[in-house]
């Protein structure tokens, strides 16, 4: 399996992959110029070990590759993870590449996330950010309703910019921005990955983006079973 739909249009594609689980022991056991052929007991009991004591190094050897198509909001919410990997992994470089379509370049046609009647969620009661209950439906189908008209009015304004000769990156203001779909390659370590998971996995993480990590974590697991039962904390 390569391929998850997510959200209404969405979508993650597991492109490329390099390593495995036995990677992971090898870049460790090369400190002894040692090597194992085959996953056994032994090297388990080690990613176990490197996972308890924080010897995540061996960890980066691994990469993967996805191709992303997720919700604007979605997106600059996942990119925290690019600019911050540097700093997390501790090596002065980055262990993640991000390429993102641009509507300076392609003019393809828009596509936005656009929640169900019986999908909007109330604000929280004790936080600042977050949501909490379903909204009643009544009010879940006001709210769509008026996010399409929003959002046709925007393309129509749009697409009379590109027609009046308008540049195609000054013509996209009018686009509305936070539900539009974008594009991207994401490319990053075992480590970073599971990284990102931890956190987009947790109950209080914004659900849209959790249900991109939930795509993510079942297309790698069978990739990297034993790393990602140790890395991956699962509550």
């Amino acid at each position: 399996m390569s391929f998850l739909n997510v959200l209404d249009k969405g979508y993650v594609r597991l492109v490329n992959h390099m390593g495995s689980d036995l990677t992971v022991v090898n870049a460790a056991r090369v400190s002894y110029a040692k090597e194992s052929d085959e996953l056994n007991e032994k090297d388990i009991k080690l990613i176990k070990f490197l996972a308890r004591e924080g010897h995540t190094s061996p960890f980066r050897h691994v990469l993967v590759q996805f191709e992303i198509y997720a919700p604007l909001m979605v997106a600059r919410q996942w990119w925290k993870y690019v600019i911050g990997s540097a700093h997390f992994e501790g090596t002065g470089d980055s262990f993640e590449a991000w390429n993102e379509s641009s509507r300076r370049y392609i003019t393809e046609e828009p596509t936005f996330y656009i929640p169900a009647s019986g999908e909007w969620r109330s604000k929280p009661e004790n936080s600042k950010q977050g949501s909490g209950e379903i909204l009643d439906e009544t009010v879940g189908m006001k709210l769509t309703s008026e996010l399409l008209e929003y959002i046709d009015s925007g393309i129509q304004k749009y697409e009379a910019a590109l027609n009046n000769g308008v540049c195609a990156e000054q013509a996209r203001l009018f686009l509305p921005a936070y539900g539009m779909y974008v594009r991207w390659y994401w490319t990053a370590s075992l480590q970073s990955v599971c990284h990102f998971l931890n956190q987009r996995l947790e109950h209080d993480a914004q659900k849209e983006i959790q249900d991109y990590a939930k795509a993510i974590l079942e297309l790698i697991k069978p990739l990297y079973p034993h790393s990602i039962d140790e890395l991956i904390e699962l509550g």
